[in-house]
């Protein structure tokens, strides 16, 4: 075998997918920088563009999920599913890697079923605490399984399961601005508590409205916001805000784009429960109520939040309650101190830090016939 480590990555779809893969990525460069990673994705989809600009190539497949609605148009989808192969089977030929690595989505699919038939081993990371539907289709074909959850037994082989946590954005992790520095960058003051709404982007349609139906109890809560609204609702939001006047105790923005600060900044975190996002609060320690997205695949953001709520290290506000209810209980909880205390100390004992690391070191093991050599 060549000393040169040759690593395939694949899937994509969404930025829970995403970001752990170019984690995966950037650690095995950290623990071999001669390494040579190829990404294969969907074409169309946002990894075709997000891998790029992290500094690593990807190769584009036309796989695409099937139509529930229109099974017609599923005789297009089969003939792109064979094509994926086909060129799976080639990318795979050409790069010629040690170990392939699926993180969910449509192209880890093909690609990781080519690897497995050629008799390349493969690596599964699976994010959520209910696993995807690609990842419990190749787990039978996969060497290791990388979960973020206890229990997953009930989808994988026990003996190839791994507990190693997600990969999180190293710089929330490496945040040195102080509190009341971090408070005072969102125009804040460092005396009140304060309450960081972020919905995500499309997501945040049914939280967005949550505030707006609050907006009088915002004023005289004695609290302080940070709303991010995502682009897509900002400039309707920032139009029905003008008419009824902002809360002076509210900065309202499309996107943060310091995410430590504004981690530093709160007191307690009003979130969607992707599976990324709730790693991020484990290892930070923050206190979090979560309002799962009803919109994502076998409802597995409310399976992510009741993971959390079962060891009282998360509160948690269904999506079609959250207007009446969610406003109110965040006000209430961010100014009870036992609360945040007991909150923060349980969501601690969740995180499993150094996710990517250990993950990238059992690439480089599987790559290796099984012999550690980082």
């Amino acid at each position: 075998m060549s000393n040169e480590l040759r690593v395939i990555i694949s899937g994509g779809g969404t930025g829970g997918h995403i970001f752990p893969a170019v984690s995966i990525a950037n650690a095995i460069k950290q623990l071999q920088p001669e390494a040579k990673i190829l990404f294969v994705g969907a074409l169309g989809r946002m990894e075709m563009q997000r891998v790029p600009a992290a500094g690593y190539e990807i190769k584009g497949l036309p796989i695409q999920g099937f139509d529930r609605k229109n099974l017609l148009k599923n005789i297009k989808v089969l003939y792109k599913i064979w094509k994926s192969q086909r060129m799976a089977r080639q990318i795979i030929s050409d790069f010629r890697p040690q170990v392939a690595v699926g993180v969910g989505g449509y192209a880890s699919g093909p690609t990781l079923n080519m690897a497995a038939e050629k008799g390349i081993p493969c690596l599964l990371q699976e994010q959520n605490s209910y696993a995807g539907v690609t990842n419990k289709l190749l787990a039978k074909k996969a060497a290791k399984i990388c979960v973020a959850y206890e229990g997953m037994e009930r989808f994988f082989p026990a003996d190839k399961i791994m507990l190693t946590g997600n990969p999180v954005r190293q710089q929330l992790l490496d945040t040195k601005i102080s509190k009341d520095d971090a408070l005072r960058s969102f125009g804040l003051d460092p005396l009140y508590k304060t309450v960081l709404i972020v919905g995500g982007s499309l997501g945040a349609r049914t939280i967005n409205e949550s505030v707006l139906s609050h907006l009088d109890h915002i004023r005289q809560s004695e609290v302080q916001f940070i709303w991010q609204t995502g682009k897509y609702y900002h400039a309707q939001i920032m139009e029905q805000l003008n008419k009824v006047g902002k809360p002076d105790n509210m900065v309202v923005t499309d996107f943060i784009s310091d995410m430590g600060a504004a981690y530093q900044s709160a007191d307690i975190v009003v979130s969607r429960a992707g599976a990324g996002s709730i790693s991020e609060f484990c290892l930070l320690g923050k206190p979090v109520i979560l309002v799962p997205s009803p919109n994502v695949a076998e409802d597995h953001q409310t399976k992510n939040a009741l993971a959390l709520v079962s060891k009282q290290a998360a509160l948690y506000v269904k999506d079609v309650e959250a207007p009446q209810l969610l406003l109110p209980l965040a006000i209430d909880t961010v100014k009870d101190d036992a609360k945040l205390k007991s909150l923060s100390e349980h969501i601690l004992q969740m995180a499993l830090p150094n996710s990517a690391e250990i993950i990238a070191k059992e690439v480089i093991k599987l790559a290796n016939n099984g012999n550690e050599r980082y």
